[in-house]
């Protein structure tokens, strides 16, 4: 498999206040990993800037423009008690955008079978007309309308096993037949929504998880719901909301997975991108706050995309020291 890997250095600078679990250190220890000798392979590139014109398939213009207007000139800017702005957090939530449309290319021109991308702020809070939860753009929803925009893709699919419910891809998804969201997340948590009753016009599929529960829930619900509507609904191209904090060791949620657990997804919508769309998949970081969960569960992510399987690889330490200067 032919894997390409977007990142970009602003992800560095999107800062938020200490204590805040959207961090720097996150994306520090994604870079760690990922520069493994076992990712030695693995193609890289620098994210373009995301388009305003393609962030408007998604988001209302207000939204857009109200972004803009909170962007600070120096210290930092609340977008709600949740949701902060640095001097850097424009730049890099365009980078983000520009990640995940770049990565729609990559597997639509054939230069990847699939793309993680690793950027910073996460993205699937952010509804249509809001930023909440960490989130500015949507990077998955925007990454689904820039499919259909540019390559004529009929039917885009985004699947989220983040420990939170992607509201905002939901809201952005609502009403169009052939945008499918399915989710797995804990139920109650933040932001609240993500019933099973939640089904938009037949294209929404939630399954939620309760606290503690583990692999074998998890894969339960992506077994029984998620995965065969994903088939029933054919998808020409699957994106990934790769949200890391249903680790069993993460501090914002009380589900049990393991690494493996991310891996046997990952793989599972592997297959159902093989079987649908030539195995076009591109994936986006969402949550993950625990540093050594997110670096074990990113690690063995990416070994699969790379590989068609995984396994675990020694995972580097981090001092989770909160600081955020580069």
């Amino acid at each position: 498999m032919t894997t390409l890997l977007f990142t970009h250095p602003s992800s560095l600078r999107h800062v938020t206040p200490n204590g805040h679990p959207e961090r720097v250190d996150r994306i520090k220890a994604v870079n760690q990993i990922l520069a493994n000798d076992h990712f030695k392979d693995l193609l890289r590139r620098e994210a373009p800037r995301g388009r305003d014109e393609d962030i408007l398939h998604a988001h209302a213009y207000e939204h857009l423009e109200r972004i803009r207007a909170m962007a600070p000139s120096e210290g930092m800017e609340y977008l709600d008690p949740d949701t902060v702005m640095s001097v850097g957090s424009l730049e890099a939530a365009l980078r983000g955008v520009g990640a995940a449309t770049a990565g729609v290319d990559a597997v639509f021109q054939g230069e990847a079978d699939n793309v993680f991308c690793a950027t910073r702020p996460p993205g699937h809070h952010a509804e249509t007309r809001r930023a909440m939860g960490f989130c500015l753009f949507n990077q998955a929803a925007i990454a689904a309308h820039y499919a259909r925009n540019k390559y004529g893709a009929e039917r885009v699919a985004v699947v989220d096993f983040d420990v939170h419910h992607g509201n905002g891809t939901q809201d952005i998804f609502w009403s169009d037949a052939n945008l499918f969201y399915g989710s797995t997340h804990q139920m109650p948590l933040y932001p609240g929504t993500g019933d099973v009753q939640e089904t938009g016009v037949g294209n929404i599929f939630n399954a939620p998880l309760r606290a503690g529960d583990g692999g074998e829930q998890f894969r339960e619900a992506m077994g029984s719901v998620i995965l065969p509507a994903l088939d029933t609904f054919a998808p020409d191209l699957v994106i990934v909301s790769a949200g890391f904090d249903a680790h069993h060791r993460d501090p914002l949620g009380s589900l049990k997975l393991t690494e493996e657990d991310f891996a046997w997804a990952t793989l599972k919508l592997m297959e159902a991108a093989e079987v649908h769309c030539g195995g076009r998949l591109v994936s986006v970081l969402e949550g993950g706050y625990d540093l050594q969960g997110l670096s074990a569960s990113v690690g063995i992510h990416v070994q699969a995309l790379m590989r068609g399987s995984a396994g675990m690889i020694e995972e580097p330490e981090f001092e989770d020291d909160d600081e955020d200067d580069i």
